[in-house]
């Protein structure tokens, strides 16, 4: 997903997060806001679809002239802007009780991880290390997270508690690992990875044991996100000439193509009944969230703001 490119430039979004494999799209990145952290009152706003949807969702938008974190209501309503700050913040992700929200910014220099209370208040910063920490995920439990960091020279995947404490690299690989999500029961981690040769989807044990490939074809597979069932996993890949939203089996079987655009559909994220997949596309002319049933049916569009909403994060409502 990172590095997120500078304040006046492109943004960079590394579908799994991989070196040369990068779409780029030209974001403002310009300043707003007093950049305190404080929540902002939700809004009634045009820039959302009314949807019969429940819970939650996180996710990163520009609309504001900088990358920022927002959260609506999965039905449309209560757009609110949780961050409001100069720096770039992206890659939300919602606590198991849908209470607080982690996420990425560079507010500080460089990328760390930040959590945040639902409304933005109470503000955290828990990592603090040279290089980028991106992609944060919670354990399903609550007490920990995990997250890519690039702090030994290589992208690996690191599990910390929630306040930091006793970061420990579960990958220890010379490839470029990343994108980590948890198994529902918290035994296992999915996660994107050039280890084979090939960008795929692995699995291995929370303490990264027993790491085996999911996928294995010539194209990008990468954005793994495990239903709340823990019987699929659903990813990005680019088995085509374009990136789509598949769904296989936890054991890599039963493989699914879910859409089908010209265009690109990337970055699927779970509604917390596992009936629905969020995702992000630019069949529309730019970067907008869509919602489909896990089977592909019943596509609806949930953004349509003039500019980029992306890394969508579905929670229960708290």
């Amino acid at each position: 997903m990172l590095p997120y490119g500078t304040r006046t430039g492109p943004i960079l979004v590394k579908l799994g997060a991989l070196g040369a494999v990068t779409l780029a799209f030209v974001l403002l990145g310009s300043a707003c806001g007093d950049g305190n952290g404080s929540a902002v009152t939700p809004t009634s706003n045009p820039d959302v679809t009314p949807l019969s949807f429940t819970g939650r969702i996180a996710f990163v938008s520009d609309r504001d002239g900088n990358n920022e974190i927002y959260t609506v209501n999965a039905d449309g309503t209560a757009l609110t802007n949780i961050t409001d700050d100069p720096g770039h913040d992206a890659a939300p992700s919602w606590s198991p009780d849908g209470s607080r929200i982690a996420f990425v910014s560079d507010r500080g220099g460089d990328n760390e991880i930040y959590i945040a209370d639902a409304d933005g208040s109470d503000m955290t910063k828990i990592t603090d290390a040279p290089g980028n920490d991106t992609d944060p995920a919670w354990s399903p439990d609550g007490s920990r997270i995990a997250f890519m960091s690039d702090r030994g020279g290589d992208n690996e995947i690191f599990v910390a508690g929630v306040d930091g404490s006793a970061p420990t690299n579960v990958t220890n690989n010379p490839a470029n690992d990343g994108q980590p999500s948890w198994s529902p029961d918290g035994l296992r981690i999915a996660f994107a990875s050039d280890r084979g040769g090939n960008h795929d989807i692995h699995v291995m044990d929370a303490d990264g044991s027993n790491a085996v490939g999911l996928t294995d074809d010539p194209g990008i597979d990468t954005s793994p996100a495990w239903s709340p069932d823990g019987s699929s996993i659903a990813f990005t890949s680019q088995q085509g000439a374009n990136y789509e939203i598949f769904v296989m089996n936890a054991d890599g079987s039963g493989l699914a193509n879910i859409t089908d655009d010209p265009t690109f559909d990337v970055t699927p994220a779970w509604s917390p009944d596992g009936t629905h997949i969020a995702f992000v596309s630019a069949r529309a002319g730019n970067l907008d969230i869509y919602v489909v049933r896990r089977d592909g049916s019943d596509e609806a569009r949930l953004t349509i703001a003039p500019g980029s909403d992306q890394f969508p994060s579905w929670a229960a409502a708290p």
